[in-house]
């Protein structure tokens, strides 16, 4: 896929999703205060031991000088639910945190990354492993692997991200004062704007497939979200689940005829096997409106999202925050984007496949895949 870069701000993304969430501003970090929730995944546990390699990390930014931390090397564990765009985004955007604070692997701090590769079981064996290794953080991308560490250790400070809302899947006491050793970022994506982009590029669609992974908390919140918007816009809606990989082929395929349109919230199973969505939907005539950029990547319509780098790169400000500087992970409030970080994603194959013709006012503020 080629992508063009070309970003839109979504200023109205956020001001419906802020009515169901006031949130605090922090124009320092672009982030804010207190939203509402969710929570992602399922988790893993043959692989954990062996993923020990983690994704690429970004070039992009400039390394500060390393920080002075009197010979000592901190040690961060990292555990990630799963490998899809996304999630490999905020890894790479929380290392590029680090080193603009003046941590750096190799120089002063050691990272032990790990990958459940979506099994639960692996989740729960990971983190028992960071936490007997006697981590000084640990960073924990996607709700399933925060629960998992969070379970098991309440002295080590825990920063999630990818997580929509800390509060609701347990993690944290509330988003604005946490008051535990559990603070990070929120993945907390504009539902409200999707599905008016839904409408504007499929002004005739009048039944929506709401369709994720009923055992993701995070899933679920959004899908309720999801549910509220169509409502409100007047358009009919199931509700359509998976619970593992293997269903997902056979649910699309039992749905194909039935609806106008699919639409995805940020699943972590149906972003693995997305493109395993769009190979039957796509061909035949059911567009998917999604909720991040990587699913638009791998076959999706579109989608207004935020930047999974950008609030990884916020939680490894964070974690510096507290190696370096003392701060008590208790009082650090949750961060979120505001508003001018989210952008327009188009793939314009999808839409060629599905025979929509993209409005033009979209495809030239857009990040386009083709």
């Amino acid at each position: 896929m080629k992508k063009i870069s070309k970003l839109v701000s979504c200023a109205l993304a956020f001001a419906m999703v802020l009515s169901l969430a006031a949130c605090g501003g922090n124009s320092d970090q672009k982030s804010t205060t207190a939203a509402p929730a969710e929570t992602e995944a399922v988790t893993t546990a043959a692989q954990a031991e062996n993923d020990t390699k983690a994704p690429a990390e970004t070039e992009a930014g400039t390394t500060a000088a390393a920080a002075d931390t009197d010979g000592k090397t901190f040690k961060i564990g990292i555990i990630q639910l799963t490998e899809h765009p996304a999630l490999d985004a905020s890894y790479e955007g929380f290392v590029e945190g680090l080193k603009a604070s003046g941590l750096e692997e190799g120089v002063n701090i050691e990272i032990d990354y790990q990958n459940a590769q979506n099994e639960i079981a692996n989740c729960d064996t990971i983190a028992e492993k960071l936490i007997n290794d006697g981590c000084d953080l640990i960073l924990a991308i996607a709700t399933p692997a925060a629960q998992a560490v969070a379970g098991k250790t309440t002295t080590i400070p825990i920063l999630v991200t990818a997580v929509t809302d800390p509060a609701d899947a347990g993690l944290v006491e509330s988003n604005e004062a946490p008051g535990g050793n559990v603070s990070g970022t929120s993945d907390l994506t504009p539902v409200k704007e999707q599905i008016r982009l839904l409408q504007q590029i499929l002004p005739d669609a009048k039944k929506i497939a709401i369709m994720y992974c009923s055992s993701e908390d995070n899933s679920i919140f959004q899908a309720n979200m999801a549910k509220a918007e169509c409502e409100a816009a007047k358009l009919e809606y199931d509700e359509v689940t998976v619970s593992d990989s293997n269903q997902i082929q056979q649910v699309v395929e039992s749905i194909i005829g039935k609806y106008d349109a699919i639409y995805i919230p940020t699943d972590n199973l149906l972003a693995e096997g997305m493109a395993t969505v769009t190979q039957v939907a796509n061909v035949n005539g059911l567009p998917c409106i999604v909720g991040e950029e990587g699913m638009v990547e791998n076959g999706g319509l579109a989608t207004y999202g935020i930047d999974y780098f950008e609030i990884g790169r916020m939680a490894g400000e964070q974690a510096a925050d507290i190696l370096l500087n003392g701060t008590d992970i208790a009082t650090i409030p949750i961060g979120y984007l505001a508003a001018e970080d989210c952008s327009l994603s188009v793939n314009t194959t999808a839409a060629k496949d599905l025979g929509i013709e993209l409005p033009e006012d979209l495809l030239k503020d857009a990040n386009v895949y083709e």
